[in-house]
């Protein structure tokens, strides 16, 4: 038939194997550090800048003062909690919320080569913590919640003092009294489902966790790091450091705000392309896209010829319709006048 001759002619088996060649060089890493690094980070130039922001806002926050919040003589009955070290100190839950996320996300990059899934995997991830650090401290020291072991903070020798208006007089050390009214919303908690919980989505799509295939054990390894974050949270209430309210609301968000992070740069880990970010796949696009440019027969081109060879059969026909009509309308004038 005519439109196939016409697809014959155009090549049309040559462009596709063309086309094929350019998608599986997408897909097997034509995006490396060393080839689009640069580009990428330039690209998001603007957010690494709002993240050097919120890292200083972050130190502006840890630095400056809590509000001092009244406690009462009778407040103390909740407030006598004993004094004890942390059981996560403070500079370990970096290591687990931060390095080691992103740790992980160097080993997928070996595995697969794609710089978009690297650059934005980090990019979220310290966005996802940062933004988190920044609202629980402002919260803390909007708030000025006494901890469970704030009587001991304030008054070190267990001889307690009080104004006229029944408000303590500390006589501890300024650094633990401050850091006493820092209660509400828990840091470590904040913090460890921040990154983890960011950690556990960017795994729940790489191993396609719900693919509707019933693996239950891939499960296991998406819930892991939000049970270390549990444990974490777990312990700021048994070290008496927080309150149960100050850990819940502070786990809450941190789930909250990697969630909303984590889906600025991938899909969702239960779509078919919960797997890679959203910029891989307008590589994609774009890969296909010029293609389309390199060779001018495309699907589209290919479908105004088809829709031109039916309409003109299709006028051919109407034609020979036609025809016909009118020749059996003679035959028949002819018939009626011999019988007359």
């Amino acid at each position: 038939m005519a439109w196939r001759n016409m697809l014959s002619f155009c090549s049309f088996p040559n462009f596709w194997r063309n086309f094929q060649g350019r998608v599986s060089e997408v897909e097997l890493g034509a995006h490396t550090v060393k080839s689009h690094g640069t580009t990428v980070a330039r690209n998001h130039m603007h957010d690494w800048l709002i993240l050097l922001l919120l890292g200083v806002i972050e130190i502006i926050l840890y630095i400056i003062h809590p509000f001092y919040r009244y406690v009462g003589e009778h407040m103390m009955t909740d407030l006598k909690y004993p004094l004890k070290d942390n059981t996560v100190p403070v500079w370990a839950v970096p290591m687990y919320a931060v390095l080691l996320p992103i740790v992980i996300f160097v080993l997928f990059y070996f595995r697969r080569r794609d710089v978009y899934d690297l650059h934005h995997s980090i990019l979220g991830l310290l966005f996802a913590v940062l933004i988190t650090g920044v609202l629980t401290d402002a919260i803390k020291n909007a708030v000025g919640r006494p901890r469970p072991d704030f009587f001991w903070r304030c008054f070190p020798d267990g001889i307690d003092n009080y104004d006229k208006w029944g408000n303590v007089i500390c006589h501890g050390k300024d650094s633990v009294i401050k850091e006493g009214h820092k209660s509400f919303p828990s840091g470590h908690a904040s913090w460890s489902f921040a990154g983890l919980g960011f950690l556990s989505l960017y795994l729940s799509g790489k191993i396609k966790a719900f693919d509707r295939r019933g693996h239950v054990a891939k499960l296991c390894i998406v819930l892991l790091p939000l049970l270390v974050a549990s444990l974490v949270a777990i312990s700021r209430v048994d070290d008496y450091w927080h309150h149960w309210q100050d850990v819940f609301a502070g786990g809450l968000l941190g789930l909250v705000v990697s969630t909303f992070c984590y889906l600025q740069f991938f899909p969702p880990p239960y779509q078919n392309e919960g797997w890679g970010p959203y910029a891989y796949f307008r590589a994609l696009e774009e890969s296909h896209a010029n293609s389309h440019l390199g060779h001018p027969v495309g699907e589209s081109n290919v479908q105004f010829t088809e829709a031109q060879v039916v309409n003109q059969q299709t006028d051919r026909d109407n034609h020979g319709l036609i025809s016909g009509a009118v020749r059996n309308s003679s035959s028949m004038d002819d018939l009626e006048s011999g019988r007359r």
